[in-house]
């Protein structure tokens, strides 16, 4: 694949071979960048899973990042105050389920009450595509809406490893204080490692590396406990 000149520029800033500790690897990544825009910072995270193994869960980031979300919550007339309060953009049952079916998707991130998945099943095909159907695994199917929803609004995001075994999780912005992002990242390296499958071989990290969304590559120096 043909890289563009600031690119290859980039490169030769650092040795693209090394593996560099981690503080100096997203020292790297600001320095390297080129982007006239605020870039995200990506860690990705390469395993090694059977096919009988996944490696999937949700993380509070110490620093945020991004906005806050819009929160859509699927619940009855009775908790819909409740779910408000909390700090939910929407919240109702069957008026936002018609508004989701017609196409409406003018939220970041849905929660249900396990009542009312029944019905939220249904939406399947629209939610799902999006990544967007509340799911128990990710915290979003709960009868506590106050705790899921403070918990989403604190930044919580969730992570998987795709079918190749590989984590794609954003973690920061360049303009972010080093030391911030190397601190969010470690904080889902750990929980990560917390979910790794009873039956992983030891050294089932297979590499672990960071950018900013133009720039190249750098290889982290990982070792699990760190």
């Amino acid at each position: 694949m043909a890289r563009g000149k600031k690119y290859r520029e980039a490169l030769k800033k650092y040795n693209p071979d090394q593996a560099y500790e981690l503080q100096k690897a997203v020292d790297i990544v600001k320095d390297v960048k080129y982007a006239s825009f605020d870039e995200t910072v990506e860690v990705h995270v390469s395993l090694k899973l059977a096919k009988s193994q996944s490696v999937r869960d949700t993380v509070v980031l110490p620093h945020q990042f991004r906005g806050e979300k819009k929160i859509l919550v699927f619940c009855k007339e009775d908790r819909v105050k409740e779910a408000l309060d909390a700090g939910a953009a929407y919240a109702g049952a069957d008026e936002y389920i018609e508004k989701v079916k017609g196409g409406w998707l003018d939220f970041d991130v849905a929660v249900a009450t396990p009542d009312m998945m029944k019905d939220v099943g249904r939406l399947g095909m629209v939610l799902g595509r999006k990544g967007l159907m509340p799911n128990p695994k990710t915290g979003t199917v709960s009868a506590d809406i106050a705790a899921a929803v403070n918990e989403l609004k604190k930044g919580r995001v969730e992570f998987r490893a795709d079918k190749t075994g590989v984590i794609h999780l954003a973690v920061g912005k360049v303009s972010m204080d080093s030391d911030k992002i190397a601190e969010n990242i470690k904080t889902f390296l750990a929980e990560m490692m917390r979910k790794k499958p009873a039956d992983a071989k030891a050294d089932f990290v297979r590499s672990v590396s960071v950018n900013s969304t133009m720039g190249p590559g750098v290889w982290v120096s990982y070792r699990a406990g760190e």
